[in-house]
C-alpha cells in the first residue's frame, strides 16, 4: 500500500511530500499553429488561382473564338497585336459578342488578377526575408495587377468605340504585352523568394558530448 505524502515527508524530507512534476509533452509548440494555418491559406489560394487563370483563358477566352470566326481574343496575344488585327476582330464581332468579352472582363478577367495578386504577395511575404528584399519581389504581382485590370478597360474602349483610332489600338496591345511579361516577372518572383528563403543554421560538427555523472 502506498505511503502518504506526510509518512513520505518524514522519512525523506520534505523534497518526497510532492510528487516529480511531469512535462506536460502534448502541448504544441509555440507559433507551429500560425505557420500551419499560413499553409493552409496558401495552398487554398495557389489551387484557386490556377483555377481560375485555366478557366479564363483555357476555357472562357477560347470559347469566344466561336463567335469571332476563330479570331483570338486581344488578351491571349503575348505578342501584342496591330490596329488592324483589332479592326477585322470588330468587323465579326456583333455587338452581342463585344458585350459578352466585356462582361468577361468584369467578371474573370477581374477575379484573376486580384486572386493572382494576393496569392503571389503571400508567398513572397512568407518566403522572402528582408523588408526590401519582400518589396522589390512584390513589385511584379503588383504592377501586373493594374496592367491586366487596365488592359480590360482599354481593350473594351477599343473594340467598343465608334471610330478605332491608332493610339487606342496601341495602348491596349502594350498593356497586353506588358501584362505577359510581367505575369512571367511574378512567377520568376516567387521561385526567388522561395528558393532564396533562410534556412536554419545545420548543426555542429564534433559538439561537445554530454559530461559523464
Amino acid at each position: 500500500m502506498g505511503k502518504t505524502p506526510a509518512q513520505r515527508a518524514a522519512k525523506h524530507g520534505g523534497n518526497a511530500a510532492a510528487p516529480p512534476h511531469v512535462a506536460n509533452m502534448s502541448a504544441p509548440r509555440s507559433g507551429q499553429q500560425p505557420k500551419s494555418n499560413a499553409n493552409l491559406i496558401l495552398v487554398a489560394a495557389v489551387a484557386t488561382t490556377l483555377f481560375m487563370f485555366f478557366y479564363l483563358h483555357l476555357m472562357v477566352l477560347d470559347q469566344m473564338t466561336q463567335l469571332s470566326n476563330g479570331m483570338a481574343m486581344p488578351d491571349s496575344l503575348v505578342g501584342g497585336y496591330s490596329m488592324e488585327y483589332l479592326a477585322d476582330l470588330r468587323s465579326v464581332m456583333d455587338s452581342d459578342a463585344l458585350g459578352q468579352l466585356s462582361y468577361v472582363h468584369k467578371t474573370a478577367g477581374t477575379i484573376f488578377p486580384l486572386m493572382f495578386g494576393f496569392t503571389w504577395l503571400l508567398i513572397i511575404g512568407l518566403n522572402a526575408s528582408g523588408r526590401a528584399k519582400r518589396w522589390v519581389l512584390w513589385a511584379a504581382p503588383i504592377l501586373f495587377v493594374i496592367v491586366d485590370l487596365w488592359e480590360n478597360v482599354a481593350i473594351d474602349a477599343a473594340l467598343g468605340s465608334d471610330t478605332l483610332t491608332s493610339a487606342d489600338a496601341t495602348l491596349a496591345s502594350v498593356l497586353t504585352v506588358a501584362r505577359w511579361v510581367l505575369f512571367a516577372l511574378s512567377l520568376l518572383a516567387s521561385l526567388v523568394a522561395v528558393f532564396s528563403k533562410r534556412r536554419p543554421p545545420a548543426a555542429t560538427a564534433g559538439a561537445p558530448a554530454d559530461r559523464a555523472a
